[in-house]
């Protein structure tokens, strides 16, 4: 049995941890969720974690700073999720640089793998070129890189060669 997670998540070490419901409305004829509602719950999940981390987006966005785009995500799905199963999504990052951040996330029901995200995410400016993040927001990215995923080179990690935590 899972801990309840609250609404806008919870980190869990270096790990967060975001909790969604599988309503009708994510699911196909089938009751089987459609593949893109994935995408919107990997959202959901990474603007959690970085309010709850303390990066505000909202106010980059508004004073002209700049915002983040997602420039490479792979997708693998494993099982699927159905109409009405509580799903875990867990995000960790994995890289950082001085304008990139790469993540792995993941959709667990109980003690299933349903799908596995690898997206990496650029801030640009308000003209939509990348520009460096604020230094505080990198070193709160490198603060949740766990002890076995620092990488001191920037972009040094291929998208195929992220996997998941045994």
């Amino acid at each position: 049995m899972q801990t309840p997670v609250p609404p806008n998540g919870q980190f869990d070490g270096t790990r967060h941890l975001f909790a969604v419901r599988t309503y009708f409305e994510d699911t196909d004829v089938s009751g089987v969720v459609y593949h893109a509602n994935y995408l919107r719950w990997f959202e959901r999940a990474r603007s959690d974690m970085l309010r709850i981390a303390g990066i505000d987006q909202r106010g980059a966005h508004d004073t002209g700073l700049g915002a983040y785009a997602v420039t490479d995500m792979a997708l693998r799905y494993m099982r699927p999720a159905r109409l009405d199963d509580a799903v875990l999504i867990v995000s960790r990052v994995v890289d950082v640089s001085p304008a990139t951040c790469r993540l792995v996330q993941e959709a667990w029901r109980d003690d299933q793998l349903l799908c596995t995200a690898s997206v990496r995410v650029a801030f640009v400016a308000p003209n939509g070129r990348a520009r460096r993040q604020p230094p505080e927001w990198v070193a709160t990215f490198r603060a949740l890189l766990g002890p076995s995923e620092r990488c001191p080179a920037e972009d040094s990690i291929p998208v195929e060669d992220l996997k998941r935590e045994g």
